[in-house]
């Protein structure tokens, strides 16, 4: 008797049995909290654009589901990358595709895989490059804020300006031929151009056109128009995990770029990770991208731009147009100006007004003349919000 009550005292104080299977504690309520709040971290209206600093986009519904599906299991992450990449690649048209890290980590991987192909001992040791190809040929004009990505495995950039040089550039040590597409109105050669002297000296080239959809379109015409790889941010326009990227091109350098990144040990994007999540997260953002209505869109970020710049109609020496970038964010940007003398308020501190108050603004950065606000990250109703808060700013620094 006494070792069947020690027995039954000890199975009293284990866990219920269904909590010990996988899966019951999501069956749980969860309290909701607000993370922010206790975190003290401020959010605010998205009137700037799809920026890093300010985390990009929002993922819709159907991207949250699918992150919530797969962190329900477990799977194969080898075997879902393989899935994932293929019905990206047939989604979009192109050849072959992977999910990788952001466009950032793209450009890493992506590098690595024009340097080594699938050698493991090279695989295994960039960024020594011993018996490596280490030059990278970029327009001069197209250097930019993500040259550490393509740096990371250690090459050196060679600069050109025309084709000409270009063309004198090409060695036995050339990897690869970097293209910044934002920066195509500024350099020499032209995107087609520059592909096409990737292809007359097989040299792979390699596109970073990051923030270049929309317009929908944009998502296989680099590949088609004969760049070997192609990379686009998840988390901007396309509205997957901001985490997350698409590397798109030739099969045997997205199958090298997968050897050169997690969860492949002792590579140079081991620590790139893409999980499950992020990997359906941006699938099914692909998806939706590829069926949504871009017209109507456009119609609704046009109708946002107009109300915020009819709200303002009243104030003298102010000015306003809506412009859509040639290339990178090509979507209305509604452009502000005012005389500061005749306004009594400097555009600097209408930024800083809107950012400090409630709710919280941010528009987007760079220029110190004017304000710029982007109309296409906002919220249903938030367009009004952000009218009234700036013609709240005016009229309080007139009186």
């Amino acid at each position: 008797m006494p070792d069947r009550r020690r027995f039954l005292q000890s199975v009293s104080s284990l866990p219920v049995i269904g909590s010990l299977i996988p899966g019951a504690a999501a069956k749980t309520s969860v309290a909701r909290r607000d993370y922010f709040k206790e975190l003290g971290v401020k959010p605010f209206i998205n009137a700037a654009g799809t920026y890093t600093t300010l985390t990009a986009s929002l993922m819709p519904p159907e991207v949250v589901a699918a992150y919530e599906y797969a962190s329900k299991t477990y799977v194969r992450l080898i075997e879902l990358h393989d899935a994932v990449g293929k019905r990206i690649a047939d989604l979009i048209g192109v050849e072959a595709a992977m999910v990788s890290s952001g466009a950032a980590g793209a450009l890493t991987v992506g590098t690595a895989a024009c340097m080594t192909g699938k050698n493991q001992d090279f695989i295994r040791r960039l960024p020594d490059t011993a018996g490596m190809k280490t030059e990278v040929i970029i327009q001069k004009s197209h250097r930019y804020g993500y040259d550490h990505a393509v740096r990371n495995c250690g090459i050196r950039f060679i600069e050109v300006e025309t084709r000409d040089e270009l063309e004198r550039a090409v060695n036995p040590n050339t990897a690869m031929m970097l293209f910044f597409n934002a920066a195509d109105p500024n350099g020499q050669i032209k995107a087609v151009e520059f592909a096409e002297l990737g292809r007359k000296h097989g040299i792979p080239t390699f596109n970073d056109a990051a923030a270049d959809v929309p317009p929908l379109e944009r998502l296989p015409l680099y590949n088609k128009m004969g760049f070997d790889l192609v990379t686009f941010s998840g988390g901007k326009g396309i509205r997957g995990p901001q985490s997350a990227g698409l590397l798109l091109g030739r099969k045997d350098l997205i199958e090298a770029a997968r050897l050169n990144s997690s969860p492949f040990s002792d590579s140079i994007g081991r620590g790139m990770k893409v999980n499950k999540e992020e990997l359906l997260g941006m699938m099914v953002a692909v998806e939706l991208y590829l069926k949504k209505d871009h017209d109507a869109e456009r119609r609704e970020w046009e109708k946002r731009a107009k109300l915020i710049l009819d709200s303002l109609a009243g104030f003298k020496s102010l000015s306003g147009e809506i412009q859509v970038p040639e290339i990178a964010n090509h979507v209305p940007h509604l452009h502000v100006r005012w005389d500061a003398k005749e306004a009594n308020i400097t555009p600097s501190e209408v930024v800083r007004q809107l950012r400090e108050g409630d709710p919280s603004i941010e528009v987007a950065p760079g220029s110190k003349d004017h304000l710029i606000i982007g109309v296409w990250m906002m919220q249903p109703g938030e367009a009004q919000i952000v009218a009234r808060r700036i013609r709240e700013i005016l009229r309080k620094a007139k009186a």
